[in-house]
């Protein structure tokens, strides 16, 4: 096991297990993770495999001898009736029966009804009368002779999740951990992998549980189909439900006015709507009138009386088309129904997350190391929605006055949200505080954004924070950074401008300003976050950054314009080892080949570090790009320095360049290298990218 996992296991001991576990465990049950590692956490909370292995093989049983599958639904009826009793995994529903002034229970896949329940369960489990309690129930068969009589009796039920916790001993354990610690660890919580994900796309992956953690939140996530938008509300908490969006009415959400029965914001803390997307989608506009009024006032009216909830709201569908489409036809919202397609709907949304920043899911990124029960952590999150983080940023920055009350008040939520997941005790650092504020006024300028396009009455704001200084922070959004040709039209109507030439690098940007060799040496922190600077199209001294997962940038509009011409480049790089990055390598020497002139030859430098986990992989990896491009006159070549004294990374070519390259050529996410039709493993433009910088200096 790696270090953090053994610390994960000293720390929490009894409170995680192995993810991997629950795959291995599931077999043919249709059934929630936090179902699963509910039992998991009863025999496998531990790092021994030995009892890991016997906890596997118990649960397997218990699994197999409770869990009812509805095609053998009819043996466990039969068991039960021959003898006499049985325990049951089952989703138990109750509904009153007014006529018998009686609760009933249903078993959703055993198929039975009418089960007399008594009035303490119901009281402890409310939310077995909305939309049922995963549960472990005991069952007697009884057969009576009077007509009607139910034979079936219910006597225990214990719902699947933890009655209680030490929140205080969770805080302790939290100051343990670092943050990229901690944040590891809640991204293999919820099933993942965090090797597979960017520091980036942690943090977009942990805004799905800010509904978790925060009363009355707005989640907004639509991007591409197959990336995980519906696993965080499906199988992360037993206190949130994930419903169909075409099927939810007002008396299921809200409150029947015939009844007075309350719907499913006042038993669960998340209502998920799942396949919200899709223009056609019959939607009843009262349903949306009343979401509207909750999702701004966090109440609803039934007849004269108005009342209250605390559910927060997410909203989760695909889109059709690419981001640069929606932007330059339509807007980031094109895919919402006819009549949630409303600036009214669409300004209570606190935060918009771009599901297209997010890979498809992939078998390597699925977690293999420990995380928390998900039952514990959402006993967790539940226990923080009563705490208010809003204002934890205020001793050190200021957001610009011209943000409105409803935006400051999305950007604040989100803010909230972000801290009660990482920084549950506090302790989080100014930069880190940066960081989370910067997010969370990217999600809901994201949503302002579009609003702008689709209502021009929305006046222009300023999405920006200074510090106690006075220096000012921009925030953009990726695709702003990706895409400013079109980001910015409030009418669609508008001309398009000057079409990109194919081959042509994608604009993205305003240049910045270039900096010295010395200013280089000793850099200090950017005071403003102006607009996005560019790859000049021509060789000009200066300084460019990327954001994570940003799109549109390859070795050749990087790099390209700046080797024109060299007769002899050297690339120093201690960390050219693995296969990415040796083709990483062999990409820009590609690009060394296209550009150089017919008929000349160019000389090409590596000065690296040994690999002291496999040198003879190495070189050989070295030799079969060197004997690779050979014949496209690049002489390559490589010296390895075993001094340890080799940390620039920088390319110096003889025509009078010097290029800084604080990741070296390792600045591209990893592509699916196992799948030849992905065009991101093909096309360097298509891939995403690491947060990284480049800078340009006259080699003097």
């Amino acid at each position: 096991m790696s270090a953090l996992n053994d610390k994960i296991n000293e720390t929490f001991t009894g409170l995680v297990v192995r993810k991997d576990l629950v795959k291995e465990v599931r077999g043919n049950a249709i059934v929630p993770s936090y179902v699963l590692e509910f039992l998991l956490g009863q025999y496998c909370a531990t790092n021994d495999e030995d009892t890991i292995r016997s906890g596997i093989e118990t649960v397997k049983e218990i699994l197999h001898r409770h869990y009812v599958h509805r095609n053998e639904a009819g043996l466990i009826r039969s068991n039960i009736r021959e003898k006499g009793r049985w325990k049951v995994i089952d989703k138990v529903s109750v509904a009153l029966n007014e006529k018998t002034d009686a609760y009933e229970a249903s078993f959703a896949n055993l198929g039975i009804k009418k089960v007399l329940v008594d009035s303490d369960t119901v009281k402890k489990n409310q939310k077995m009368l909305v939309s049922g309690v995963w549960s472990i129930a005991d069952l007697e068969y009884d057969h009576k002779e009077e007509a009607n009589a139910v034979p079936w009796v219910l006597t225990g039920l214990k719902p699947i999740q933890m009655s209680s916790f030490d929140y205080e001993a969770y805080l302790a354990a939290r100051a343990q951990f670092t943050t990229e610690e901690w944040i590891d660890l809640l991204i293999q919580t919820i099933g993942f992998n965090p090797d597979a994900f960017g520091r980036r796309s942690k943090l977009l992956q942990l805004l799905r549980l800010i509904p978790f953690v925060e009363r009355n939140y707005n989640l907004i996530e639509l991007g591409p189909k197959g990336t995980g938008k519906s696993h965080i509300f499906s199988e992360f908490s037993p206190h949130g439900i994930l419903i169909s969006g075409g099927e939810v009415t007002v008396p299921k959400l809200f409150v029947s006015n015939a009844s007075g029965k309350i719907g499913l914001v006042g038993y669960w803390d998340t209502i998920a709507f799942d396949e919200f997307a899709g223009r056609q989608k019959k939607v009843d506009k009262a349903l949306v009138d009343i979401m509207k009024n909750y999702l701004a006032n966090k109440s609803f009216s039934r007849g004269v009386e108005t009342l209250g909830a605390e559910a927060s709201m997410a909203f989760i569908g695909n889109t059709k088309h690419s981001v640069a489409y929606m932007l330059k036809h339509t807007d980031l919202f094109e895919e919402l129904p006819d009549k949630y397609y409303d600036s009214a709907f669409i300004d209570r949304l606190h935060s918009y997350l771009p599901g297209w920043e997010i890979d498809v899911i992939r078998g390597e990124m699925f977690a293999t190391g420990y995380g928390f029960i998900v039952d514990y952590l959402a006993e967790v999150l539940r226990h923080l929605r009563g705490q208010d983080r809003s204002s934890d940023y205020r001793d050190l920055f200021a957001l610009d006055p011209s943000i409105s009350t409803r935006d400051r008040d999305g950007v604040q939520k989100t803010f909230s949200g972000l801290m009660k997941l990482l920084f549950p005790g506090g302790g989080a650092t100014p930069e880190e505080i940066r960081e989370l504020l910067t997010l969370a006024m990217e999600g809901r300028k994201r949503v302002k954004d579009q609003l702008m396009r689709i209502d021009s009455t929305y006046p222009e704001v300023e999405f920006s924070f200074t510090d106690k200084a006075g220096r000012e922070t921009k925030v953009q959004t990726l695709e702003e950074r990706e895409h400013p040709r079109w980001y910015h039209r409030r009418n669609v109507e508008e001309p398009d401008g000057a079409a990109i030439e194919p081959g042509q690098p994608l604009d993205l940007g305003t240049p910045a300003p270039a900096r010295s060799a010395s200013e280089t040496q000793s850099p200090e922190p950017a005071p403003t976050t102006t607009a996005a600077p560019t790859v000049p199209r021509r060789p000009a001294p200066g300084h460019v950054t990327f954001a994570e997962n940003q799109k549109g940038v390859s070795f050749d509009a990087l790099l390209g314009p700046w080797l024109d011409g060299a007769a002899e480049i050297t690339l120093t790089d201690p960390y050219i080892r693995v296969y990415h990055q040796m083709r990483n390598l062999m990409e820009l020497l590609e690009v060394v080949a296209l550009r150089k002139q017919d008929g000349d030859d160019v000389r090409f430098n590596l000065l690296t570090a040994p690999d002291p986990e496999d040198l003879e992989r190495q070189a050989g990896y070295l030799e079969q790009i060197r004997d690779g491009i050979a014949p496209l006159g690049v002489e390559f070549g490589w010296t390895f320095d075993g001094t340890s004294t080799i940390h620039a990374r920088h390319l110096v070519t003889d025509n009078g360049w010097k290029i800084l390259l604080d990741r070296g050529l390792d600045v591209f996410q990893r592509a699916d290298l196992n799948n030849g039709f992905s065009p991101a493993n093909r096309h360097q433009r298509f891939r995403q990218v690491r947060a990284f910088e480049v800078t340009y200096l006259l080699n003097e």
